[in-house]
């Protein structure tokens, strides 16, 4: 997976990496919002020539974004805001100690619900929702082969998307012509 993050409490960033690159994640620290977009900038760019000379379209640069919500230069959700704007489909996360003010504003900002864990919080924890453990784990109750799934090496939102569809299909299942 490969996982950009920008948090500017250096120990944070520092247990992130760690964390990640022992889970043989391919991850990218910053500390502050600019750098932040200077890196996501910079990757896709390197995409977006590749894929245009397969003429494939444009996929996120990174599996997933995490940032911090009050950073130096360009907080979080300015950062998040100026990625989805060029990209809708990436898949950002929240880490911050200002769940209520984070939720909010990414409504009011960015016109969607993002992905928010509150500081502190365990860090496995954090790695768990990354790797979307839960979604692998229902998805594997309904049967899917989810070995398989994985090495297809689909986005979140497409897993995710999935188990959704998974689940209406369960709930039509169970309704009955006349039932009320």
């Amino acid at each position: 997976m490969k996982v950009l993050v920008a948090e500017d409490e250096v120990n944070i960033a520092l247990q992130y990496k760690l964390v990640l690159t022992a889970r043989e994640h391919d991850v990218r620290i910053t500390n502050n919002g600019v750098d932040c977009l200077e890196e996501y900038y910079r990757e896709l760019e390197k995409l977006s020539s590749t894929q245009q000379a397969l003429h494939s379209a444009i996929k996120p640069p990174f599996d997933a974004v995490v940032l911090d919500y009050r950073m130096p230069k360009k907080d979080g959700m300015e950062v998040a805001r100026e990625i989805l704007a060029i990209q809708p489909k990436q898949r950002i996360m929240f880490a911050s100690a200002y769940v209520a003010e984070t939720l909010k504003d990414s409504v009011m900002t960015l016109k969607q619900v993002v992905e928010l864990l509150q500081k502190p919080f365990d860090i496995n924890q954090f790695v768990d929702l990354l790797e979307d453990k839960d979604i692998w784990k229902d998805l594997e109750q309904f049967n899917v082969k989810v070995r398989e799934l994985k090495n297809s090496n689909p986005s979140h939102a497409e897993i995710l998307g999935l188990l959704e569809g998974l689940r209406r299909l369960q709930k039509g299942r169970a309704w009955k012509p006349g039932a009320v």
